[in-house]
């Protein structure tokens, strides 16, 4: 699959806590694609500073802003002092920081503070490494999201609008607001770009993009129909996704964590549930689905 990539990129492909991350070099200067979550902040430090060998770091790029695309933003700028765009639409709410707007407090996660220097905007054109990449918009599970293709070798960065068996939780339905049309769009995009290779925000690399759309639209389609299985799919996401960062915790924490986020309170209300009983429920759930352990002593493990 590599072979497919440009020579002047290089893609690290890591885990569910932390996205994918991209190098750029164009022979002078290193630009990176997102930056992963703020516990693995050190580790994205050190595969930047792999990637990039002895060329300064001057410029990061964030397809979107949830913690686990932009948690290493604020250790690298305070070591490189590079340059941080971030989509146009998230610019004022990151500048000061709202993280409500910025959907952290919202969803009980961390990302330390980071001061954006600029905007990308959909339909204007960024050079990363040696090519020239359109910017297209990709509303659906991040409203501000953005995604990047490159015409020529046919490439997509598309971050959590398409990975090879689905897309990310469609945030803005959990809060009455639409979003299953918008990625409905985005996947309709996708498909006139043609593109011959996707890097995802998550997972592995692939070049089977007509299958990949049609999973994708088959579980747009039933979550459209049966919404509260969405809002059941995003509560168990996020419980998941914080025990990923925790690793060993009592449900307590959980509930301290998650319990009081708009996003928790939207998604509990929709299943019919206090936001205690959907993240007990929730957890239930991944115990029974060997996600997580439930040892003697009433802790949690993730597995």
């Amino acid at each position: 699959m590599s072979a497919l990539l440009l020579p002047d990129m290089r893609v690290i492909e890591r885990n569910w806590l932390s996205s994918n991350m991209i190098v750029f070099d164009n022979g002078v200067a290193v630009t990176v694609i997102d930056t992963g979550y703020d516990k693995h902040a050190e580790l994205t430090e050190s595969l930047v500073d792999a990637a990039r060998i002895d060329r300064p770091l001057t410029r990061i790029i964030n397809t979107h802003l949830h913690s686990d695309h932009c948690g290493g933003n604020a250790r690298l700028a305070n070591r490189h002092a590079c340059e941080i765009l971030v989509p146009s639409a998230s610019f004022e709410s990151s500048r000061s920081w709202d993280r409500n707007a910025l959907s952290f407090d919202a969803t009980g996660q961390r990302c330390q503070r980071f001061m954006p220097t600029g905007t990308i905007e959909p339909g204007q054109t960024l050079r990363l490494g040696e090519r020239d990449w359109q910017v297209h918009a990709a509303p659906g599970h991040d409203p501000d999201s953005i995604v990047l293709f490159e015409p020529i070798a046919r490439i997509l960065i598309s971050a959590d609008a398409l990975w090879q068996d689905g897309f990310g939780v469609t945030f803005p339905e959990l809060s009455g607001e639409s979003g299953f049309a918008e990625q409905a769009a985005v996947l309709n995009l996708i498909e006139a770009l043609a593109p011959a290779l996707v890097i995802p925000g998550h997972g592995s690399l692939f070049t089977d993009v007509g299958a990949a759309l049609g999973r994708a639209r088959s579980r747009l389609d039933y979550l459209r129909r049966n919404p509260t299985k969405h809002a059941a799919y995003a509560i168990k996401v996020l419980v998941r996704y914080l025990m990923l960062e925790l690793e060993i915790a009592y449900s307590a924490q959980i509930l301290d964590r998650l319990g009081p986020g708009a996003i928790v309170r939207h998604t509990s209300a929709q299943l019919g549930m206090t936001p205690d009983e959907a993240i007990g429920w929730a957890i239930d759930q991944l115990i029974a689905g060997g996600q997580l352990e439930r040892k003697a002593n009433g802790q949690l493990l993730s597995r």
